[in-house]
């Protein structure tokens, strides 16, 4: 039986057990069966696969315990942390190939990875806020409140996000969300996920703090996101949140109400880039089953 070396590293995080958990396998050219089986044996939200690629200086393929997703941020955030720190690859810019297209990403000097994300997409919704508030635990008044201003959308920059906005932390912190209802709510957009935030944020110098839950791919609830933390952005761009005076650079902070505190960084000009510190938490090997002859017949 093979073995592949594996990693635990905590993205948008400084110190390990913090942030978001995600599995990094540096040698996954494996088959689909094989990356599902170390997904789920890692159960962490997203385990990403580093792959040879022809059109990027190399692939990443995403998958949770239960399926494959085309993009995850914290992955990637992860992912190239761990191969600067192992001497795999220099600051500066890199490609790589995912299932939404090639993006850049960015290692700094003081090992900071920025990932450029797709060309954002924001669409405006009409949302029931009593089903959300139901959906969710929170009275639909708190939505009510804030969402005149600021109204919900579906947004994207490489996977779709319901974006809601709610009116003090005390609600987000509070919520009690019914994931049944959630996932029939995401399935209804289209959407890998819900990301609820509020300007209301814990630490002076973040402009947001926010939950994402996602339990129909797998994830009922994600400690820091990054793919949905660009998605707010253009979508806090698109809305106008801040009267034309978008800041050059805002900081979101989650995972606070899972003791798993972390900060993405957000940067919303020509591109949307999304950015972080990472920090190994585990670094093994795991066993890795044969692939059923079907699969080696289909890799």
């Amino acid at each position: 039986m093979q073995t592949r070396r594996t990693l635990l590293v905590d993205a948008f995080a400084t110190e390990p057990l913090s942030g978001n958990a995600a599995g990094v396998v540096p040698d996954g050219d494996l088959t689909e069966s094989q990356m599902q089986s170390v997904a789920s044996e890692l159960a962490v939200s997203e385990t990403a696969f580093v792959q040879s690629s022809g059109s990027a200086d190399r692939r990443l393929r995403f998958f949770t315990p239960t399926r494959e997703i085309d993009l995850c941020g914290h992955a990637t955030i992860a992912t190239h942390a761990h191969l600067y720190r192992d001497g795999v690859i220099d600051a500066g810019t890199h490609t790589v190939e995912t299932n939404v297209g090639v993006l850049d990403v960015e290692v700094e000097a003081d090992g900071i990875v920025w990932m450029t994300q797709e060309s954002p997409t924001v669409e405006s919704v009409d949302l029931d806020y009593a089903r959300l508030g139901e959906a969710l635990g929170i009275d639909p008044a708190a939505f009510r409140d804030v969402g005149e201003a600021v109204p919900p959308a579906v947004a994207s920059t490489g996977l779709p996000f319901l974006v809601v906005p709610v009116n003090f932390l005390e609600h987000l912190g509070n919520a009690d969300p019914n994931f049944t209802a959630v996932e029939k709510l995401t399935d209804e957009y289209d959407v890998a996920g819900l990301y609820v935030f509020t300007f209301d944020a814990l630490e002076a110098d973040t402009t947001l703090h926010a939950r994402m839950f996602a339990p129909g791919i797998g994830i009922p609830e994600d400690p820091v996101t990054g793919t949905a933390s660009g998605a707010c952005g253009a979508y806090l761009r698109h809305v106008d949140a801040f009267d034309g005076e978008l800041p050059e650079k805002m900081v979101f902070e989650q995972g606070h109400f899972l003791d798993r505190p972390g900060r993405v960084h957000v940067r919303v000009g020509t591109e949307v880039r999304v950015g972080g510190f990472a920090v190994t938490a585990l670094d093994g090997s795991l066993s890795v089953p044969p692939a059923p002859d079907d699969d080696i017949l289909e890799a």
